[in-house]
């Protein structure tokens, strides 16, 4: 019979495998909670834990064979785009059948792992988004052929990340004469190219159906993708663009994250269109609100949990 872990923690922040290194922000939250919860805090990597049924029961474990108690709180700081549905995403799943409340949910983060599966929820919900053409099994060299893409065009992986893939398309001869070059693994997206925003656009970090931090980002360059992993600059502007931040709030919404760093482009009539929302934020140490409010949002969550226990 296995032993248990004698003293569980309630709050946890479940991280990618060893010995993949932690995003800076994820190792700001997690000395964060640690001073707050103390022994009540742990960090769990994805590849420590063992989980299944025994006896009719679902069950957590470590690889050496301890049981390990379910936590109340989550925080899964594992970027959906790299979580697969067999592995990291049955780990979550489990958890939640375990009665841990996850930040975000396990459903939520699989919708925003996929770039299309998030234009689908917002669209769907009345939320303004480009235009956007995808595929299931056709070759992309048969799609670029079709009437229905127009160039210019932005073309993206469902699953990038930090720009990283992210191309302006000027024309369809472009997208014919690379077809055969790009890689098939997963589909690409094809998107109306926003020109008032080449290079610049709006981030809001929402905790709790509330805009917490916003920040323009813009490239250095002129090229196309303004994320600060690529060395775009950052202005703070919580409170300048309110229409936008409602709007960033009605985006997390629709998908279901409690937390999320909304990106917006700026449209030609002065206004805002949804560009993509990340389940699992970074943020900047000059982005000062965001830490407490991610924090009280935890303590939130846990007097619930304890009121109703």
């Amino acid at each position: 019979m296995s032993s248990a872990i004698e003293a569980p923690a309630e709050v946890w922040v479940l991280v990618r495998e060893h010995p993949v290194p932690l995003m800076k922000a994820t190792r700001v939250l997690a000395a964060a909670l640690q001073r707050a919860y103390g022994p009540r805090f742990a960090v769990w990597h994805s590849n420590e834990l063992l989980f299944g049924v025994r006896d009719g029961r679902l069950v957590l474990q470590t690889l050496g064979g301890l049981d390990v108690p379910p936590p109340k709180v989550v925080l899964v700081r594992q970027t959906p785009g790299t979580m697969t549905q067999h592995r990291e995403f049955t780990l979550l799943r489990h958890l939640e059948r375990m009665g841990a409340v996850l930040v975000n949910s396990a459903d939520s983060h699989q919708r925003c792992g996929n770039k299309m599966w998030q234009l689908q929820e917002l669209a769907a919900a009345g939320l303004p988004v480009p235009d956007s053409l995808s595929y299931a099994t056709a070759p992309f060299a048969g799609v670029v052929r079709s009437p229905e893409v127009v160039a210019p065009c932005v073309v993206k992986s469902v699953n990038g990340r930090n720009g990283r893939g992210v191309f302006l398309a000027p024309n369809t001869d472009l997208l014919r004469a690379v077809a055969g070059s790009l890689a098939e693994e997963v589909p690409l997206i094809l998107q109306e190219y926003v020109a008032p925003s080449h290079g610049r656009d709006l981030r809001v970090f929402i905790v709790d159906g509330e805009p917490v931090a916003a920040q323009i980002r813009s490239s250095r360059d002129g090229s196309l993708a303004s994320n600060l992993a690529r060395g775009a600059t950052a202005e703070l502007c919580l409170g300048r663009y309110p229409e936008a931040e409602a709007l960033a709030v009605r985006a997390a919404a629709a998908l279901g994250l409690s937390i999320a760093g909304v990106d917006l482009l700026f449209t030609a009539d002065g206004g805002h269109t949804l560009c993509e929302v990340n389940a699992v934020p970074g943020w900047r140490p000059r982005m000062t609100t965001v830490l407490p409010a991610l924090t009280a949002y935890v303590d939130r969550l846990l007097a619930g949990i304890n009121a109703e226990a």
